[in-house]
């Protein structure tokens, strides 16, 4: 179970619970056992929340070591999401109070990162690690395989697409943190 800032932001705000909930179009049971830690929302409904509270998604997700000139994340120790429909998973490799947001992801075979591109105000940098990827900006398809990487202005639709028959790793870097 995962630890969330959720609590804290919305105070910040001076929300109350039922106000977030219906900004977020979710109910406030929902909202308040993702607060207490009795259950782990998806990952679209900590998107609609992030977007109600104007933070990028991984700012919900409780630091794993307070803020200093040097951070250490070790393998495991990262925040940690999976797409909605289950076909790519991330882990967040920066820390939550960075200006550069770096994931490094895995998408199944036939997977794709969001069912319809989606947009957000940043830019990106997709590395792949290890396979192929198909990055789809603003209608146009970008084949990388391993090595290659693909720069772009995020606030075009795009989504990552892995129609290949193997797995594919791949790096993230997106700025400023929005995802």
């Amino acid at each position: 179970m995962e630890t969330f800032r959720i609590r804290k932001l919305r105070v910040e705000r001076g929300m109350t619970i039922a106000e977030l909930a219906t900004a977020a179009e979710v109910s406030t049971a929902l909202i308040s056992q993702v607060e207490r830690g009795l259950t782990d929302p998806s990952m679209a409904t900590l998107r609609q929340i992030a977007k109600v509270l104007a933070v990028p998604l991984f700012d919900l997700f409780q630091p794993a070591s307070p803020e200093s000139a040097v951070t250490v994340i070790k393998r495991g120790e990262e925040s940690t999401i999976t797409s909605p429909n289950g076909d790519a998973s991330y882990a967040r490799k920066s820390v939550p109070h960075g200006q550069v947001e770096v994931l490094r992801g895995e998408l199944r075979p036939g997977g794709v990162s969001h069912e319809q591109p989606w947009s957000h105000p940043a830019e990106e940098c997709v590395v792949v690690v290890e396979g192929s990827l198909l990055v789809e900006v603003d209608g146009v398809d970008h084949r990388l395989t391993d090595g290659d990487s693909c720069y772009f202005d995020s606030r075009l639709p795009h989504r990552l697409v892995n129609d290949s028959d193997r797995p594919t790793v791949f790096l993230v870097a997106v700025t400023p943190p929005s995802y």
